[in-house]
């Protein structure tokens, strides 16, 4: 019988990985899905569109939360609860007779997925250091965005195969044994530690709760019930509600107690920009991903999978660079996160540009290579220093800044751009991106000489 050990880092990275991987897979696989759910429980468009929404909506509210909970419970168990919860909420999903009763399982499954995201960077920036930190991250990075690519891929397959005439629900229900498995090696090989916090900001939770409401609902919801008057005073609001929760904060830290989010992280120089290039690449990826989508289904006639298998050299080009960037001389790494959205914006465009009335696979295959190795450039490396300048006193704040940053991000992309698409066309939505991704790559730079310059880097307060 195989004995795991909690020495061994390459079981503890598979297994985090492994769960994250679920959850990024998770509603891709369910967007591939959705007709076939609409035919069987004979439901509306907008009835079955909240499954997905509910979903996205539900993560952007706790996942600040859930990775403050990692320092009250301890990384590991929050990791293991969060684990078990998903895949419980995933056979409940599986098993669900109507909308209603999936809605609630996706909730369920959503605040599950919340709390056990962020563990998974916190538990590697707490685990890992050095150029193994760097290779770990790279692994992470790869999984964060290719796993939207994978579970559009992976729920082709699974709806098209219709697995013992149960059409959609294999796509829940294989979470299942996965999740079963995962919990049983976690429990052996996950390092234990011990919690840092006394209790949870109650006071930050609502407030930030509130703020993330009123900032996320209008993207998600905005398209079904008309972008009027309420989305703009909604988005108001929210930013305004930030500002208040981050004073919130900064009075619980002046008193000595343990604020909701540690704001510290973005003092030190260059942290600010970096993360800004982090999210705008990852948003620029959903908001493409989401077009050339609509595009190979809507005007080329592709199907699931066969769209879903046009975006392979992405996913290659991404992994590629994701395994080698740490391999790297300082001074390249220091150059990719500037060159990387440079080379995604050009080859973007040039996809769109080949792609008006057809799919030339010889042609666009390179460059979505290309564009994938693009953002892995623009993400992995970048990401990996700020981890290095904030150290791991600071690993909780940032993982929930690192998984609270591309979820808006993403929904704002998918809104803003998704409707970008529908109404003026693939060739100006990709212009926008390369926009976006041009600001992502002066941010990068700003970044980059910042964090050249030597200056000191504040010391998070004593814990008490």
């Amino acid at each position: 019988m195989l004995t795991l050990r909690r020495d061994r880092p390459g079981v503890v990275l598979a297994v985090l990985l492994a769960g994250q991987t679920m959850a990024s897979m998770d509603g891709s696989i369910i967007t591939v899905a959705l007709p076939s759910m609409q035919r069987e429980f004979a439901a509306g468009g907008a009835a079955v569109q909240l499954i997905v929404s509910t979903y996205l909506l539900t993560v952007g509210l706790l996942i600040v939360t859930g990775a403050r909970l990692g320092d009250v419970l301890g990384h590991r168990r929050a990791f293991q609860y969060g684990l078990a919860g998903f895949t419980t909420a995933s056979l409940l999903c599986g098993l669900a007779p109507s909308v209603p009763a999936l809605v609630a399982a996706r909730v369920a499954q959503a605040a599950a997925a919340a709390l056990m995201m962020p563990q998974v960077f916190s538990l590697i920036q707490l685990r890992f250091t050095g150029a193994a930190r760097g290779r770990a991250i790279g692994l992470y990075s790869m999984v964060l965005a290719l796993g939207v690519a994978l579970g559009q891929l992976v729920g082709g397959l699974v709806v098209g195969a219709d697995l013992f005439g149960l059409s959609w629900r294999p796509g829940f229900l294989v979470n299942v044994p996965v999740g079963a498995v995962l919990l049983a090696a976690g429990a052996r090989v996950l390092p234990p530690g011990a919690p840092h916090a006394r209790r949870l900001d109650i006071g930050g939770v609502v407030l930030l709760t509130v703020a993330m409401t009123a900032l996320i609902g209008p993207p998600i919801f905005g398209r079904e019930h008309g972008f009027g008057p309420w989305t703009w005073a909604s988005l108001a609001a929210g930013l305004l509600l930030l500002v208040v929760f981050a004073r919130f904060e900064g009075r619980v830290a002046r008193r000595g107690g343990t604020p909701l989010l540690d704001l510290s992280v973005l003092r030190p120089p260059g942290v600010r920009p970096a993360l800004v290039t982090c999210f705008t690449v990852m948003g620029c990826y959903a908001g493409l991903l989401f077009a050339l989508t609509l595009h190979l289904q809507d005007r080329l006639g592709y199907g699931p999978l066969g769209s879903g298998l046009a975006f392979a050299p992405y996913a290659l080009g991404f992994a590629a660079l994701s395994l080698t960037w740490s391999r790297r001389s300082a001074r390249v790494q220091a150059l990719l996160p500037v060159a990387g959205p440079a080379v995604f914006a050009v080859t973007a465009l040039a996809v769109a540009w080949l792609a008006r009335d057809g799919w030339p696979v010889a042609a666009t295959a390179p460059l979505l290579f290309a564009a994938g190795a693009g953002h892995a450039a623009g993400y992995g490396p970048m990401i990996a220093r700020v981890s290095a300048v904030a150290g791991p006193e600071r690993a909780s704040a940032l993982s929930a800044l690192n998984s609270t940053g591309p979820t808006l991000a993403e929904v704002a992309a998918i809104a803003a751009l998704g409707g970008l698409y529908l109404s003026a066309g693939l060739l100006w939505t990709c212009a926008v991106i390369a926009a976006l991704l041009a600001a992502a790559g002066a941010a990068a730079a700003r970044a980059h000489a910042a964090f050249r310059t030597p200056a000191a880097v504040p010391e998070p307060a004593p814990a008490r």
